[in-house]
């Protein structure tokens, strides 16, 4: 196991020499990093991470990428480890960086499992809208042939997936990150893959969130204790504990510095500008996402008790 993770940590300063690379975590559990940027024509969308784990009678594979050209180049990094086919595609969730691939693991007969609550995502005016903006400003990646997929198998709650001699938990920590958030546990190896319940090394993308749910998730994942994390977004890592810890207390922090703002009737700009970010300003993605969290968090803060 120590020297998978060395390998792992070896290959991680070079996640995005090449335009996909599969990292290996453990013996059999591998993925692919994105890059720490917003999603661009540029970078085909490659912002996210997905995660593949090969057992004797086929592959699991989590998250599918976010363009069906990326999701053609992890099929094909796959095939340059084993000859068999990816079986199950799971879903931690329905966010577009995450599904816009998925169409090519269809396509080519796996059967993807999500929770229930992306149903009402998928179906909705914000999904078709987000992908209508996606064909123009992600072209040609995105495009009139990239189409919504969804699960074949929706599940209500926890499941354990067995194939090949591994057994895969997978659970239901949602609402958080998105109403659907699931989390993939791969026993043998104690490899979690966090979905974007976990943002290692950037700041996370909060969104319309319920964040106390998420808080929530996070400390239950603390007290699992993985080995090894991989991430929706960033590099995979051996301290857990320390990145689940740095994603809790930014979204504890937003839901205190908001909330008493909120709460006082302080308008958002002057909270805003009041408020110490020297904690998490260093992070990738702070100057992108860290005013919009913050906005959302206080329209959350607005209308709930902390």
């Amino acid at each position: 196991m120590k020297g998978w993770l060395a390998l792992a940590l070896l290959f991680a300063g070079a996640a995005c020499a090449a335009p996909l690379q599969l990292q290996p975590v453990a013996p059999n559990v591998w993925f692919a990093q994105g890059e720490a940027a917003l999603g661009s024509a540029e970078n085909r969308n490659f912002i996210s991470n997905a995660g593949v784990v090969i057992t004797s009678a086929g592959v699991v594979v989590i998250d599918a990428l976010g363009s069906p050209a990326l999701a053609e180049d992890l099929l094909d990094a796959i095939r340059a480890i084993t000859p068999l086919p990816v079986r199950y595609v799971v879903l931690t969730h329905y966010h577009a960086d995450h599904i816009y691939g998925l169409q090519v693991f269809k396509d080519r007969g796996a059967t993807v499992i999500a929770h229930e609550a992306g149903r009402d995502y998928l179906q909705s005016d914000t999904a078709l809208m987000r992908l209508q903006a996606s064909r123009e400003a992600l072209a040609p990646w995105i495009d009139a042939g990239t189409r919504l997929v969804p699960a074949d198998r929706w599940i209500a709650g926890d499941m354990t997936l067995e194939l090949g001699g591994e057994r895969l938990r997978i659970h239901r920590v949602g609402p958080a990150h998105t109403p659907e958030d699931l989390t993939v546990f791969v026993e043998s190896a104690r490899v979690l893959f966090a979905g974007d319940l976990a943002f290692r090394g950037r700041i996370p993308y909060v969104g319309q969130a319920d964040s106390r749910g998420w808080i929530a998730a996070l400390s239950t994942l603390i007290d699992a204790a993985p080995a090894v994390i991989v991430p929706g977004h960033g590099p995979a890592s051996t301290e857990a504990l320390a990145d689940l810890k740095l994603t809790r207390d930014y979204l504890l922090y937003l839901r205190d510095t908001m909330g008493r703002a909120a709460a006082a009737m302080t308008p958002f700009d002057e909270a805003y500008a009041g408020t110490d970010w020297s904690a998490f300003q260093h992070l990738p993605l702070f100057g992108a996402a860290n005013r919009m969290n913050a906005y959302n968090t206080y329209l959350l803060m607005e209308r709930s008790e902390p």
